[in-house]
């Protein structure tokens, strides 16, 4: 009998385990959970997506502004410069401070332009390629880093370039003077059109190299982004600084692939056999970066508990920016906006285009420069009917996210460094109007010209409360009003100060 108990309690064991059962039920709130984030995962993709598409457009909108606009607007500014004597001496102001910014952006491009005709792009390109693989992509990382750089501060240069040269005059000087500044401007543009022609020359180097190792060691560089950004801890705003950074990176590499696909079609005498060539090498550098946003973006929203709605506030928050740069009291123009939230700055991209599609199209003959003007009419329209459309879609992002309160605030009128910390009294709309209505009517007026002893407001912006912690008040508000509270998470993306470049901080 004795030895029987051992036996029977080994069998016991056995069936108890063979036949034992669980209720999934018992933990209803932790199985829900889990199910929601594999849908979460799941809508990643298209609300990510969604939010890039939107981002592009608006990179698009800011880069063809360049070539499109800013040419007529400094023509426009020209030409009241050379009339100025039929104005009279009514307007102590020669220019208006959106003019004066005009000129400096055209003679900043048409500087670096001619600048840019001393670098060898040739010599450059077979610099590049007499390196070893392992040296290129030890080139391509350090490339990517200092054109990180050089977007977190390039934009502060300009910004600094156009608040000298637009400040009253009347103020104490407090600055090294409007010349210097420029230089530094020019010097800046000029270095940054060479760091990304380096980058497309790499990138040129690895399309045309026999093994293509290159090319793959490259795309396996986007999978390391992973790594270095997935295990982190993010916060809503960081994760929308990682959002704009990502659109940035998306929108510049489309433009190096289009620098790349012109000069080897150049090579190849434009041979439309040779795109197919180049055709799978493109779609796999896109491919790549889809694949890696999206598996990035998917795990940072699981791992801390990010809806995939957040995505859409993000968009409101870009299609804001838009709005409000339309309107009578806007501070700043909207390509300098979009330079400001992405940290993509159009000026040196812009530079070098212009140079390798000159160097690459020889114009010659009556119906080249007529093909050429017909071309430019063909981009002002692009451009035309972009902002058009981007417009009315940020309107409706606005509405749908109930922000047109915001559009009609006043700007703020404190001291630059010290930000006002109680929230503003609302401007209503005007009675007799609707909501839409007066959004749009204040989009498409003109800016009322501002008297000089109005304070310029470059320097501050409702953003600046960001980082300050709210009033007692206002968080006694918060608790009381449960829709407050609800509204929360959308004002402190709205508050994110403009005047810093969020895109391209290196976490």
């Amino acid at each position: 009998g004795s030895e029987s108990k051992p036996k029977l309690s080994l069998l016991r064991f056995l069936s108890a385990e063979l036949t034992r059962g669980y209720f999934l039920e018992h933990n209803e709130a932790k199985y829900t959970e889990r199910r929601e984030r594999v849908y979460t995962c799941m809508r990643i993709p298209r609300e990510l997506e969604k939010l890039m598409f939107f981002g592009i457009f608006l990179c698009l909108d800011a880069f063809l502004y360049v070539f499109t606009l800013l040419p007529l607007r400094v023509f426009l500014a020209l030409f009241r410069l050379l009339t100025l004597p039929c104005y009279g001496l009514r307007d102590r102001r020669l220019l208006q401070p959106a003019q004066v910014c005009d000129i400096l952006k055209g003679v900043i491009l048409v500087i670096c332009y001619f600048m840019m005709h001393y670098v060898d792009y040739s010599m450059m390109y077979h610099l590049i390629r007499g390196q070893s693989v392992i040296k290129l992509y030890i080139i391509y990382n350090m490339l990517e880093v200092a054109d990180r750089l050089f977007s977190s501060f390039g934009q502060d240069i300009l910004d600094a370039l156009y608040w000298t040269a637009t400040e009253p005059k009347e103020r104490k000087r407090a600055h090294i003077g409007v010349i210097p500044h420029f230089f530094m401007a020019v010097l800046y543009v000029f270095l940054h059109a060479i760091l990304i022609m380096v980058q497309a020359t790499t990138l040129n180097v690895a399309f045309n190299s026999h093994n293509k190792s290159l090319l793959t060691i490259m795309m396996s560089n986007n999978f390391v982004e992973i790594k270095g950004s997935v295990f982190k801890k993010f916060e809503k705003n960081n994760l929308f600084q990682m959002s704009n950074s990502d659109i940035k990176e998306r929108f510049t590499n489309y433009v190096l692939l289009l620098i790349v696909c012109l000069r080897n079609m150049e090579q190849f005498s434009w041979n439309p056999d040779h795109l197919w060539v180049l055709f799978p090498d493109v779609c796999m550098v896109i491919a790549s970066e889809i694949a890696v946003d999206i598996v990035k973006h998917a795990f940072i929203t699981k791992f801390n508990d990010i809806t995939a709605d957040v995505y859409s506030e993000y968009r409101a928050s870009l299609a804001f920016d838009l709005v409000s740069s339309r309107q009578k009291n806007a501070y700043t123009d909207y390509s300098d906006s979009v330079a400001r939230r992405m940290g993509f700055i159009p000026l040196p991209l812009a530079v070098l285009l212009i140079r390798v599609v000159t160097s690459s199209i020889k114009v010659q003959g009556i119906l080249s420069y007529a093909c050429v003007i017909l071309f430019y009419f063909g981009l002002i329209s692009l451009k035309i009917l972009n902002s058009i459309v981007l417009l009315g879609k940020s309107c409706q992002y606005v509405k749908e996210a109930k922000m047109e309160d915001k559009l009609f605030d006043p700007p703020p009128a404190s001291a630059p460094g010290k930000p006002s910390s109680k929230p503003h009294n609302k401007c209503r709309p005007s009675q007799g109007l609707s909501t839409e209505e007066n959004l749009s009517a204040s989009v498409t007026s003109q800016p009322a010209h501002q008297k000089e002893n109005v304070i310029p407001l470059l320097v501050t912006s409702s953003s600046d409360q960001f980082l300050t912690t709210p009033d007692g008040d206002e968080k006694d508000v918060m608790q009381e009003n449960s829709e407050l509270k609800h509204r929360s998470s959308k004002k402190d993306l709205l508050e994110i100060d403009r005047f810093t470049i969020c895109g391209n901080r290196i976490d």
